[in-house]
């Protein structure tokens, strides 16, 4: 398949959770299928609306954005960079995660120092930057349209996103924007579904190179084991 963009996500290893959280976003970028939704009653609003923006990218934590490669490289170059890059890497351990409101959208966060996790988003953005190319006009406009901070435009300028290196912050995000009213509703009444199925601790052991098909849908290209 020929991919619009790549990216570096973390995504989870098959199991409870990789399963719950790909029936209630409605995509499982490993199979490239819709599975069937979990049984959640009392949503303020339909399921298939709460996960409307983040269902085409699956069940995922962003490690490097999504990006178009740069003339003169491949898919299957970036990937034996990966390869390679993961070699050195070492397994991540944290506490858990937790299902947090960021904003007007729900996600899972990290519980722990994740000083080692933020160090190795950044030396993957830096190391596989190469492959990269530079955003359109069209792009630098979208990203800036809601307003940027000084540091974040220079992050734009410099590595094509501006929630990158000290901006970052780990997440794996359950919704998309939501109405005020509705954040507190929908948090109360998934939490009880999916935090049984949460880790304890929490460990990255691999990051996953993703690719976008011509319909903005994101699918699983190879999940890469950290083994520094």
């Amino acid at each position: 398949m020929d991919y619009k963009r790549n990216a570096i996500y973390f995504t989870p290893p098959p199991g409870p959770f990789a399963d719950f959280g790909a029936g209630w976003l409605g995509w499982d970028p490993a199979t490239g299928q819709r599975p069937p939704a979990p049984d959640i009653a009392g949503l303020p609003a339909a399921r298939e609306d709460i996960t409307a923006t983040p269902r085409k990218y699956g069940l995922h934590a962003t490690i490097k954005p999504p990006f178009r490669l740069a003339d003169g490289q491949s898919v299957d170059a970036l990937n034996g960079a990966l390869r390679d890059l993961c070699g050195q890497l070492d397994t991540i351990r944290l506490d858990g995660l937790d299902c947090a409101a960021l904003g007007r959208f729900l996600a899972l966060v990290p519980c722990g120092d994740t000083t080692a996790l933020d160090t190795l988003a950044a030396r993957v953005v830096r190391d596989l930057d190469r492959f990269r190319a530079p955003p359109s006009e069209a792009e630098l406009t979208r990203r800036r349209a809601g307003g940027l901070s000084p540091s974040q435009e220079g992050l734009l300028t410099q590595w094509g996103y501006p929630y990158v290196m000290d901006e970052f912050r780990f997440h794996i995000t359950l919704t998309g924007k939501l109405p005020k009213a509705q954040t507190a509703a929908v948090r109360e009444i998934l939490e009880p579904h999916i935090t049984p199925l949460l880790p304890r601790p929490f460990t990255i052991d691999a990051l996953s190179l993703m690719g976008e098909d011509d319909e903005g849908v994101f699918h699983l290209i190879h999940r890469h084991a950290l083994s520094g």
